[in-house]
């Protein structure tokens, strides 16, 4: 990957979809640190993830604890219609986040559509586990890009990571 510098027209790293379409990757003890923030019916209020995707980057870079940019990943998942969760990866433990060790099998599919899709991409990834004889446990999602730099990408590319039993 190349070196990637923030500018005010492009805030999000350029992503390649290739390196986690169609993958099974299991982990053991990733280290993610964790936050979560209010819902209405799944759909966060923009300025409250703005302000979560800050708090979360404040820490990590105030620690020192960034991950190289191609190992960087960052969750969200949905508990209740009310509240979500973001995981983000981190290279050490960091005092004041909560920090989460995460060992779980996931299969990956990459997705280029509007976020509204993200019910129809679950129940693909529920096929997909299904033909793999998996049981799913979870549905994750990492937005590679916000929606400005999905505009300017012409992708807004998507990612289920589907914890599976296996």
């Amino acid at each position: 990957m190349t070196d990637y510098k923030l500018t005010w027209e492009v805030c999000c790293p350029p992503f390649d979809p290739e390196t986690m379409d169609n993958k099974t990757l299991s982990w053991e003890d990733k280290l993610f640190i964790k936050d979560s923030m209010p819902t209405f019916f799944h759909i966060p209020w923009p300025p409250t993830i703005g302000k979560l995707m800050t708090r979360m980057r404040w820490k990590i870079e105030k620690a020192k604890v960034s991950p190289k940019l191609e190992d960087f990943i960052c969750l969200a998942y949905d508990p209740t219609p009310w509240r979500s969760e973001y995981y983000m990866t981190v290279e050490k433990e960091i005092p004041d986040a909560e920090n989460i060790k995460l060992s779980w099998t996931f299969i990956t599919k990459v997705f280029d559509g509007p976020y509204n899709s993200v019910p129809k991409f679950i129940k693909e990834m529920e096929q997909i586990a299904q033909e793999k004889w998996k049981k799913v446990l979870k549905n994750y999602f990492y937005y590679t890009s916000c929606p400005k730099c999905a505009k300017l990408y012409g992708h807004n590319y998507i990612v289920a990571f589907t914890q599976v039993e296996g």
